[in-house]
């Protein structure tokens, strides 16, 4: 069975920083595109960024010029690493993937920036 496990998430405060980890394990064929989700309260699910297998990469207008995303394709792993964190940024964090020919989720981290 294919699984997606998100780690790094907690508390900081405003302007700090926090880096996201993903890693996909399982009998896995291909892995194609992979990025990261995130949802607030009362809020619909949005991206926050993806990246291809080719690292080509595509951020939301949110995140721009705070977030990086990265991959590892040896070790089928995205990071995000997050920069000046604002409250805003508060959410569960949830990795997506295309693996082995269809999508799967993460169980999600959450992200609390607060003073």
């Amino acid at each position: 069975q294919v699984q997606l496990v998100e780690s790094g998430g907690g508390l900081m405060q405003p302007g700090g920083s926090l880096g996201l980890s993903c890693a996909a394990s399982g009998s896995i064929s291909s892995v194609r595109i992979m990025g990261w989700y995130r949802q607030a309260p009362g809020k619909e699910r949005e991206l926050v960024a993806w990246i291809t297998s080719g690292g080509v990469t595509n951020y939301s207008d949110s995140v721009k010029g705070r977030f990086t995303i990265s991959r590892d394709n040896a070790k089928n792993t995205i990071y995000l690493q997050m920069n000046s964190l604002e409250p805003e940024d508060t959410a569960v964090y949830y990795c997506n993937a295309e693996i082995n020919w269809r999508y799967y989720w993460g169980q999600g981290t959450q992200v609390t920036v607060s003073s």
